[in-house]
């Protein structure tokens, strides 16, 4: 996923799990030259939004092992990445990377949303957790949305 391989190429170049959003920035602005400062701080947002990286003290810790990430030679993310996907995408996104075919999950999805009467958001998550998909943050972010909603 080349999102997760640009975000990870600061900390690796650091060789560090934490940075300033600003170290963050610089790396992939200036030093890489793959986006301009404002870009790079959009694709702290949806890094953030996506799981792969929290906000702590005004720095940014990688949810991931940098380590872990291979970076092609070559290597230069499409800006693409810098559009933020929706819960939905994320949770179908997940649900196909863990094996499960793209028109069947999207059926699936549809099904316990009529069933269940609840978001699509809510039955995407639902469905993913059920097929063995990696969306814990997405979890969180859904009940957030409907413990927020239920207020209302």
């Amino acid at each position: 996923m080349s999102l997760e391989v640009a975000v990870a190429v600061p900390f690796k170049q650091r060789a560090t799990e934490r940075l300033g959003e600003g170290e963050f920035v610089v790396a992939l602005s200036l030093d890489r030259e793959w986006f301009s400062p404002d870009q790079a701080k959009r694709l702290v947002d949806v890094a953030v939004g996506r799981g792969l990286v929290a906000e702590e003290d005004g720095d940014l810790r990688a949810r991931f092992d940098p380590a872990d990430v291979t970076v092609p030679e070559g290597f230069t993310p499409d800006e693409s990445i810098l559009r933020e996907q929706s819960t939905f995408e994320t949770a179908l996104d997940a649900i196909v990377a863990a094996g499960v075919e793209k028109q069947r999950a999207v059926a699936g999805i549809n099904e316990r949303q009529r069933a269940l009467a609840i978001s699509i958001e809510a039955a995407a998550v639902l469905f993913a957790k059920e097929h063995g998909a990696a969306v814990d943050q997405l979890a969180a972010d859904v009940r957030e949305e409907l413990a927020a909603a239920g207020a209302e």
